[in-house]
């Protein structure tokens, strides 16, 4: 049990829940009612459920997919992984992953039910085809010939699915629309979300190249992947206060902008890999910034909600 835990890497879990909480709670803040009725609340824990089933299935998977390829050797600066260092199997791992991909599948099917029961059958089966492409994607990360995390993809797919599907997606379950608003937010998660694929990236920069695995910090160095990180986590923490601007109007309370605390941490996250010229130092700020993430997102969510 103690490898199948480590497998599933706690330490992501919170930052794959982000664009749930703060997407349900704009809802709960600006659809009337939405808050006080109970299938909501089963809304939002099917929501969690599902999208914690998505992030283990994609760590099993990447688990599976880099230990298969040789990607995960005695050069890579992080972790052991669970088939690299022999404590589960690779058939054992194939099937988790079926199990998994399974379980999730019925999590988000349950979830689509409530969220739209008899009407809007279009709906349920757009969301009920979004969770298998959720499904393959998080397989295919690493899986197969033809895995989009070996040839540089990973980032896109991580700012689409992290920040726009999560979000709004979620949001969309509650309020039968899509908030314009809601975007900026989104967005900041997914680039956030971005922030802490790319921080595992440069870390494993030097095995990565070795085995193949040409992801955008292989692809353009570790230089300007610095620079890249710098971008993706100072252009989330705008677009934050961007939206706080926009949604809190012309009032101002100080207690509106109380997700800023969140932002010393990620300043100092910054600091960090910018003096870091050591590697192995990075996989420490994997957890800050996941952390740092989750934080923003629960801070900004009892704000809009208070």
């Amino acid at each position: 049990m103690k490898h199948w835990i480590q497998a599933a890497r706690l330490r992501t879990l919170p930052l794959s829940v982000s664009g749930i909480l703060v997407g349900s709670f704009y809802a709960f803040a600006n659809q009337t009612n939405v808050i006080s009725e109970i299938s909501n609340w089963i809304i939002f824990g099917f929501s969690l459920l599902t999208t914690l089933g998505f992030q283990v299935l994609s760590n099993f998977a990447n688990d599976y997919g880099d230990g298969v390829k040789g990607t995960d050797n005695e050069h890579r600066i992080g972790p052991m992984r669970a088939i690299q260092s022999g404590k589960i199997s690779v058939e054992s791992m194939k099937k988790a992953i079926i199990i998994t991909s399974v379980l999730t599948l019925i999590s988000a099917s349950v979830l689509i039910y409530f969220a739209f029961k008899n009407s809007n059958f279009g709906y349920s089966l757009f969301f009920l085809f979004l969770g298998i492409i959720a499904i393959i994607a998080a397989v295919k990360y690493t899986v197969g010939n033809s895995a989009y995390g070996y040839k540089g993809f990973g980032d896109v797919f991580v700012f689409i699915f992290f920040g726009l599907v999560s979000t709004l997606g979620v949001n969309f379950l509650y309020s039968k629309q899509i908030d314009l608003q809601l975007i900026l937010p989104a967005c900041a998660i997914g680039l956030l979300s971005v922030g802490v694929l790319n921080l595992n990236n440069m870390r494993d920069e030097i095995s990565d190249r070795n085995s193949n695995k040409n992801t955008i910090v292989v692809k353009m160095g570790g230089k300007k992947a610095k620079v890249y990180h710098y971008i993706l986590i100072i252009s989330a923490m705008l677009i934050t206060l961007i939206f706080a601007i926009i949604y809190n109007g012309t009032g101002f309370r100080i207690s509106q902008y109380a997700f800023l605390v969140a932002y010393f941490p990620l300043i100092s996250h910054i600091k960090t890999v910018y003096y870091c010229s050591e590697p192995r130092n990075l996989d420490p700020e994997l957890k800050k910034l996941a952390i740092s993430t989750f934080l923003l997102s629960v801070i900004l969510s009892i704000v809009m909600l208070f």
